[in-house]
């Protein structure tokens, strides 16, 4: 590795240790919950509702995935797919708790438990809850061969590509205790060739997977779709010129306007305007059709 001279780094003089010890104090918004460390932190139990589907989340990105990916199953006819959304406040560190740790050991949301199977089966990441919850109800995962694949292509091109835009851009621009401007820069020009694949795909294609729409959408929207409307990162839309991306945005505004889409952005929700906030799910009347004619966008 290429030696750097620590008047060069930030914060000013800092020199790189030859062994990386963790620093309790180093600051950012999630430092008081982040450690270099895995497993349970202290004793608690998941609650379990009336459904086989319980759902244990948070309405960021990857949560809003699976409760829109379930909306939309209820509404296409799959009773099944009633569910349960517990809130997991991982600002709190709920997902440190024994109970979650139990569904996933790698203590981030969403995490699922199907109690329907002969022995309970527990399904985490996102990706793999979608994929888990299309061939359960043969929905929204094409059958034909070359749609299948397409779909797979951009469920796993979203699991690769949004890190760089959570981690590394939200992360530098909106979380970390310092603006740095190389940081900002690198993950900045990242997202914006991120954006132009999308915007380029779409040229041709009315949905991810082409005409149909599926959980390639369902994965990529909550990310991509909700920065292009400007709702993530506080203005990190405008700063992007997010907007600027005409296809991208002619699939964001298509999907926004699902109202299966509009309640599954509400469930677990703890950020924005209350009457966009739901904060569990246990059945469909939790949504209140009057709050819901209020959201024009969620």
């Amino acid at each position: 590795m290429t030696e750097k001279s620590p008047e060069n780094n930030l914060p000013a003089g800092y020199e790189l240790p030859k062994v990386w010890t963790w620093d309790k104090g180093n600051g950012g918004e999630f430092a008081s919950i982040n450690r270099p460390t895995a497993g349970a932190q202290f004793e608690k139990e998941l609650p379990v509702g009336k459904h086989p589907l319980q759902l244990y989340s948070l309405a960021t990105p990857n949560g809003q995935k699976v409760t829109i990916m379930l909306e939309e199953l209820l509404a296409a006819g799959h009773s099944g797919a009633e569910y349960d959304a517990w809130l997991i406040r991982i600002g709190d560190g709920d997902q440190f708790g024994t109970g979650f740790v139990e569904v996933n050991p790698n203590s981030k949301i969403p995490a699922m438990m199907d109690h329907s199977t002969a022995e309970p089966t527990r399904v985490f990441e996102s990706g793999s809850i979608l994929l888990y919850l299309a061939e359960k109800f043969g929905a929204f995962l094409p059958k034909e061969h070359k749609a299948r694949t397409e779909t797979m292509n951009w469920l796993f091109w979203q699991m690769g590509s949004a890190p760089f835009l959570g981690g590394g851009f939200g992360h530098f621009y909106a979380y970390a205790p310092m603006h740095i401007k190389y940081a900002i820069d690198r993950y900045a020009m990242e997202v914006k060739r991120q954006l132009d694949v999308l915007d380029r795909h779409l040229v041709r294609n009315q949905f991810m997977a082409g005409s149909q729409y599926t959980i390639a959408d369902m994965a990529i929207w909550p990310w991509y779709g909700r920065l292009a409307l400007g709702q993530a990162y506080g203005d990190a839309g405008t700063f992007l010129e997010a907007s600027s991306y005409r296809n991208l945005m002619r699939w964001t505004n298509e999907i926004a306007a699902r109202p299966a889409v509009k309640r599954g952005c509400m469930v677990n929700r703890t950020s924005g305007d209350p009457a966009g906030q739901l904060h569990e799910r246990h059945d469909a009347s939790d949504f209140d059709t009057k709050t819901q004619d209020k959201i024009a966008e969620v």
